[in-house]
């Protein structure tokens, strides 16, 4: 009887950077690095590539991704994103930020540099709590969501309903791409690998900008087994939270 032989299905993208995580259990910032690193290395933009890393544990990307990086001010990547694509218009530019830097102290940045239609790429990693800093309340955190700053639960009449960041991307002029995509499950990760890829192929193709918001789970804050994370992302986050693509001028023939 001859030997079995070893067949490899699964590896690490030559982007990723071969070493240990100091990410939480459970936290999905490594399923979206690594989406991420397979794209470049698929799209071949690895030696192209300039990564803006954004405050909070967004930031650490720089750490497993093996290209160029600067790491902006808090909430400052897509100016810095800017500056970066406008300097160098051959390289491709992709920002990578949490909730807590891109919609709060970095709204500004976001708004302007998408209504521009900067020809970069944004990766919106949306967990609904400032991570890195204590699990403050975020501009996404849901109602009713206990929180380091809202121990009682968000409140509507005082804090609001939570910013949902792609449905007002989208809205604006500059966009080329804009969708919502979770890392629950493999269906929806492979979903949000697809939408990532319009969303880079937007800035190859010079169509304009690029944005893709990503559910992910923060289990440590939310002072939840990793399991239940993911359900909490299924049953609370996506209802209010749809998924899907909410512009794609690739659908609809133009460009910007």
């Amino acid at each position: 009887m001859s030997e079995m032989q070893e067949k490899l299905v699964f590896d690490r993208p030559e982007s990723v950077i071969d070493r240990p995580t100091h990410y939480c259990p459970g936290c999905h910032h490594g399923v979206a690095h690594r989406l991420v690193g397979e794209l470049l290395d698929e799209m071949k933009l690895r030696e192209e590539s300039i990564l803006i890393g954004s405050i909070g544990c967004s930031v650490f990307l720089y750490n497993y991704l093996d290209i160029d990086a600067v790491e902006a001010p808090h909430g400052r990547a897509p100016a810095v994103g800017t500056g970066a694509k406008r300097a160098r218009p051959d390289k491709f530019v992709l920002t990578y930020q949490g909730d807590g830097d891109l919609a709060s102290i970095g709204m500004a940045e976001i708004m302007h540099a998408a209504n521009r239609g900067e020809r970069i790429c944004v990766v919106f990693v949306n967990n609904t709590v400032y991570g890195m800093t204590g699990g403050q309340m975020a501009p996404t955190t849901l109602v009713g969501q206990r929180t380091t700053t809202c121990p009682g639960g968000r409140c509507r009449d005082k804090e609001g309903l939570p910013i949902k960041m792609t449905e007002i991307i989208s809205q604006l002029g500059g966009v080329a791409f804009a969708g919502r995509a979770s890392l629950d499950s493999v269906k929806n990760i492979r979903t949000a690998k697809k939408y990532l890829r319009k969303a880079f192929e937007c800035q190859t193709q010079d169509r304009g900008f690029g944005f893709v918001e990503l559910l992910s789970a923060c289990p440590t804050n939310w002072k939840m087994p990793p399991v239940q994370a993911n359900e909490r992302i299924r049953e609370e986050m996506i209802p209010y939270f749809p998924l899907g693509v909410y512009k794609d001028v690739t659908e609809e023939g133009g460009a910007c």
